[in-house]
């Protein structure tokens, strides 16, 4: 009879159930054996089946927000239950610095973005998916492929830099390039000093801070995605015909081209031979699982992008493993490991084109040409200079002659040790890594473009370049955090931290020709070039901070950072970086026990982070070794000082203020938080210029001078209604930022930024916007001899009739330096996203609009269309130019001569920079599981999106939103043909099993 009931009691069974609350099902359950490695997930319906389970096992249901809940089988076969919600576990948890917190006891200002609107967009990087998604970001998106987006938080507070800090599971990294979009469990934007003055000198632009998915205790689960689509440019500007352009250039400049092809009768369209329809397909595979002692999760991604542009293109290759292990109850360990694979094509810029960008050749181009011309070396047709007379080069041949590859290997991961000394008292260590390898390999062979045998475009000879470098970062960071409550009421979280950055960059770039061959794509003696560089960065900080709550009413936090950087000389080489915060939950105040408010909380910070992103060892001499004296009339190879240094150069400060509420209503149906925030830039590290009498082979010293001030408002608005077969949810974020030069402490006017045709167009002034634009006031065209004598006076004759009649400023009866004024400003007024979601049944669809208000755009693309310095081909408008029979009063005259009057920096070339855009349109639908296919799958859903179909702008240009490939705050608003944002459409697979 003991055998017997032995026998009974081993045997394995099929359970099967359904898990609940007082809703009704509960989808998604983890249901697991517990102790084991079986386990399941419960379906749409709430139902379960677990298979080969043991008669007296245990069952463990486990539901974020709700109370975990184990149950003896006893021999049963079925086991419904039903789970109560945990009211502290239904209070989100944010990823703050060096730690986690209860949204609810959050005193600073941080937006978060989970991984459902990461993964809503197909992009290479996830920090492009942050666009639009949380107020106070600003994401400018570039449309070349691989090229990652200029990320601003709360727009531009110093000419510097302005990149946030990147932290990816506690590592810092250079950006988020290496780190597949689907491996992303949340972002966290943290833009106060009472959340990002933790991490010190690196904070002074806010910090984002990404947390990767890992496994879940559980049956192991396999997903698999993907989508292919194409992507395309549907904008073009309208440019002079054959036939137009022809008559232009004779009546403008009196010119007729000799050149044969000029009567070709060809009408070539240069705009589309550069762009074309790109193909794009992406893959990730993830398998993640787990038990009670340990979980892991590993992914692999492929990434296929075939740009808009000709020749241009990005693929990457990921691979991530996430792991978790619980070896005693008091010791844990873990690591994180991820190893990407990238190589791009890029677009060749002014950098790579005569100066030029691809478009400006495009637009320039005399449409007569062909783009081919199999008799000329190289099989490309340009002009002949003398004949055409133009010098635009074939953007199709800068484009696609030759190759040009840009291959990087990045690695990127952490391990970690936590051992609880005592309950609540934790001490981590952690080690993280990150590698980037790059490696850019270009070759171009000989060509001439020319074929009346000028060489207007030639190159004889085959030209190589190989430039390889790498950048390696070890982080190591150790803490202690102490988490204790003292009478019930009272809770402590403290945590002592030091952590040590070490930082080497090592570069080499190689250059040589080849006159004997357009075969070999090796390096050679001739004509060779070799430099190389090393820069070392060390950093160590000390941090102690204290979080305070009483009842979870009353909110305290303090932080003191001290910070040592080795781009600061030894007098000046510490930093110290204060924050403290306060908040007030009146949502748990007795008085308000009986309101349909949930949520109310209200908050304030301030804090000082720093700034030290500047040239290595600039506060002392270096030298350089590419330096010639002359030595008894010979040329002899020496040393020289390369740098003027500057010991006393020190940190840039910035001064952070944030005051915010947060609301909920109805159980947080409706939710809203609001910030005020002010930040003061102090000491900008700017590069003063030096006389040329110095006697220095640097023109600039780095100085400590300079103010700035920026300050706005954030709102976020949402609205979930979760109940019934349709449900929505609508999601609004608001921001403003106003930024002010308050002091420049260089006896300039004028601190000169970027330039265009040899002018500057934007700077720092006092009391004007960072980087506004300046040029003169236009006030129409002259018309008559006497309207220009009337301004000017009679003893000048370079401004004439047909000419833009310029504002005089000081009424000096001259227009000079003195009328120049601000035009433009780059700085949005009104930064906007709307995200509305709905579901009916088992179709969903996401609506997603972006875009900005009251920004100006310096549109350099109007020099090309409008401009006629010389006889480049033009757009339409310059058909109703001034003549004397046609008083046009908004395009002058054709250029002949009077040293550029009309190209000057004016507005001419301002433009509103508003817009809004579709950014997203998806419609989906995910296989019931009742349907025949649920048997191989627990979830199936295919779906159809498209992205940035409909811009609604007034700008002229063909994309408003002005991507910034050098990331520098001085190019921001600056329209130099920039490569556009394409349309795309796709389809897409989601399979879980």
């Amino acid at each position: 009879m003991g055998v017997f009931s032995i026998a009974i009691y081993a045997q394995e069974v099929q359970v099967t159930g359904n898990v609940s609350d007082s809703s009704g099902p509960l989808p998604g359950v983890s249901v697991i054996v517990k102790g084991t490695n079986n386990g399941a997930a419960t379906d749409f319906d709430g139902n379960y089946v677990l298979e080969n389970v043991p008669a007296n096992a245990t069952l463990v249901f486990r539901y974020i927000g709700y109370n975990t809940q184990e149950t003896a089988l006893n021999g049963r076969t079925t086991v419904n239950v039903t789970l109560e919600e945990n009211l502290e576990a239904l209070d989100e948890v944010v990823v703050v610095a060096y730690g986690s917190q209860s949204r609810a006891a959050v005193t600073g200002a941080i937006a978060s973005v989970d991984a459902d609107e990461i993964s809503a967009l197909p992009v290479a990087t996830a920090d492009q998916a942050l666009q639009g998604r949380a107020a106070g970001i600003t994401v400018t998106n570039s449309g070349g492929p691989g090229t990652a987006p200029v990320v601003r938080i709360r727009g531009v507070g110093s000419p510097n830099g302005g990149s946030p800090l990147y932290v990816i599971d506690g590592v810092i990294s250079t950006g988020l390039g290496a780190i597949n979009p689907n491996d992303i469990e949340s972002i966290n934007v943290l833009k106060d000093a009472a959340t990002a003055a933790a991490y010190g000198s690196q904070a002074a632009n806010g910090v984002i801070v990404v947390t990767t998915k890992q496994g879940r205790a559980g049956r192991s689960e396999v997903t698999f995605n993907t989508y292919t689509g194409v992507q395309f440019i549907t904008n073009r500007f309208d440019l002079l015909n054959t036939e137009q352009y022809l008559q232009f250039i004779d009546e403008a400049f009196g010119t007729v081209p000799t050149s044969p092809l000029s009567s070709s009768g060809l009408n070539t369209d240069w705009q589309d031979a550069i762009f074309q329809t790109g193909f794009l397909q992406n893959y990730d595979l993830s398998m993640a699982g787990g038990n009670e002692k340990s979980n892991f999760r590993t992914s692999l991604g492929m990434l296929k992008q075939q740009g808009a542009v000709i020749e241009t293109g990005y693929n990457r290759y990921n691979i991530r493993v996430n792991s978790n292990f619980d070896v005693t109850d008091n010791f844990k360990v873990g690591q994180t490991l991820a190893v990407t694979f990238s190589d791009q094509s890029p677009e060749l810029g002014a950098d790579n084109a005569g100066s030029r960008s691809l478009l400006e050749h495009a637009i320039k181009m005399a449409p007569y040409l062909p783009i081919y011309n199999e008799n000329n070396n190289g099989g490309y047709q340009g002009p002949t200079s003398a004949l055409d007379g133009q010098d635009a080069e074939n953007p199709v041949r800068v484009q696609e002659h030759g190759n040009r590859l840009s291959k990087r290997t990045q690695v990127f991961g952490s391990v970690f040790g936590e051992y609880e000394l005592l309950k609540g008292l934790k001490f981590r260590s952690q080690f993280g890594l990150e590698y980037n390898y790059n490696n850019y390999d270009e070759f171009v062979p000989s060509y001439d473009d020319d074929s009346n045998g000028q060489s207007t475009h030639a190159q004889v000879f085959a030209r190589i370049t190989k430039n390889a470098n790498t950048f390696r970062r070890f982080l190591f960071t150790n803490s202690l955090n102490y988490n204790f409550t003292l009478g019930d009421d009272h809770n402590f979280d403290v945590l002592a931290l030091i952590e040590k950055n070490e930082a080497i960059y090592n570069q080499v770039n190689t250059t040589s020709q080849n006159s004997v061959s357009d075969e070999l794509e090796q390096l050679t003696n001739e004509q060779s070039e070799i430099s190389s560089l090393t820069d070392e960065v060390d950093k160590i900080g000390y941090l102690g901070r204290l979080n305070y709550n009483y009842k979870n009413k009353y909110l305290l936090s303090g932080s003191i950072r001290r910070d040592g950087s080795s781009r600061f000389g030894p007098s000046t080489k510490w930093g110290w970086f204060p924050a403290a915060s306060a908040g007030w939950n009146l949502a748990e105040e007795d008085f308000m026990s009986q309101s349909n408010i949930n949520t109310l909380k209200l908050r304030a910070s301030w804090g000082i982070s720093g700034f030290d992103e500047i040239s290595n060892y600039r506060y002392s001499t270096t030298l350089t070794n590419n330096f010639n004296y002359v030595v008894n009339g010979n040329a002899l190879g020496g040393t020289a000082p390369s740098s003027t240094p500057n010991p006393n150069v020190a940190w840039e400060e910035r001064e952070m203020l944030n005051i915010g509420m947060d609301l909920g209503f109805f159980q947080n149906k409706f939710t809203a938080a609001i910030e005020y925030f002010k930040n003061t830039s102090n000491g900008l590290l700017i590069d003063l210029q030096l006389p040329g009498s110095f006697g220095s082979l640097s023109s600039t010293v780095p100085t400590n001078i300079g103010d700035v001030e920026s300050k706005g408002f954030e709102v976020s608005l949402g609205y979930n209604d979760f109940e019934g077969d349709f449900t929505w949810s609508a999601n609004l974020n608001l921001s403003t930022t106003k930024n002010e030069v308050l002091k420049t402490g260089t006896g300039e006017d004028i601190i000169p930024g970027s330039t265009f045709e040899a002018q500057f167009i934007n700077g720092l002034r006092v009391g004007d916007p960072i980087y506004s634009f300046y040029g003169y006031q236009t006030d129409g065209i002259y018309q008559t001899q006497a309207e220009v004598e009337a301004v000017l006076g009679t003893d000048q004759t370079a401004i004439q009739p047909g000419d833009i009649r310029f504002v005089d400023q000081n009424g000096d009866g001259q227009i000079n330096n003195e009328d120049i004024v601000a035009i433009g400003n780059p700085t949005p007024e009104l930064i906007f996203g709307l995200n509305l979601d709905a579901n009916y049944k088992n179709w969903d669809f996401n609506v997603f609009i972006n875009g900005v208000t009251g920004n100006e755009i310096y549109n350099t693309n109007i020099y090309d269309l409008q401009g006629m310095p010389r006889t480049f081909n033009a757009g339409v408008a310059v058909l109703d130019r001034w003549t004397p029979t046609n008083p046009s009063n908004t395009i002058p005259r054709a250029f002949d001569g009077n040293n550029g009057i009309n190209t000057a920096s004016s507005d001419r070339f301002i433009e509103d920079g508003s817009f809004a855009r579709l950014k997203n349109l998806t419609v989906g639908y995910t296989f019931p599981q009742t349907s025949a296919l649920s048997s191989y799958f627990s979830k199936l859903r295919i779906y159809a999106s498209g992205q940035n179909l409909l811009t609604v702008t007034d700008y002229s240009g063909l994309d408003p939103e002005i991507g910034n490939a050098k990331s520098t705050n001085s190019e921001f608003g600056v329209d130099r043909g920039n490569y556009p944002q394409p349309k795309s459409v796709l389809v897409g697979l989601q399979v879980t099993f």
